[in-house]
């Protein structure tokens, strides 16, 4: 079956937004990645509710392969949230 992407061109903005109660260290880039992703990703939402509720038109969409890849056929998604929490038992345990 074709894979589906949303696709959304936004541009990048720059406002600082650091995790305040964290007690590993990220350098500056990997901050930049992640509040690149993070207002990336909430714009796209933002765009699709509207889009969804007829304010806007044509912002958000979907994105599907015509020719999957065929070594992605076994790829299962990994949920992030659940991976940090078992990282994260894994070293108290430590």
């Amino acid at each position: 079956s074709p894979v589906s992407r949303v696709v959304y061109n936004g541009k990048r903005n720059s406002s600082p937004r650091s995790p305040s109660n964290s007690s590993e260290i990220f350098t500056p880039a990997h901050e930049e990645n992640v509040r690149f992703i993070y207002e990336a990703w909430q714009c796209v939402e933002r765009d699709l509710r509207n889009q969804m509720s007829g304010s806007e038109r044509g912002l958000v969409e979907e994105y599907v392969e015509k020719i999957p890849n065929p070594s992605l056929k076994a790829f299962k998604p990994v949920d992030l949230s659940d991976l940090k929490r078992r990282n994260t038992q894994d070293a108290k345990k430590s």
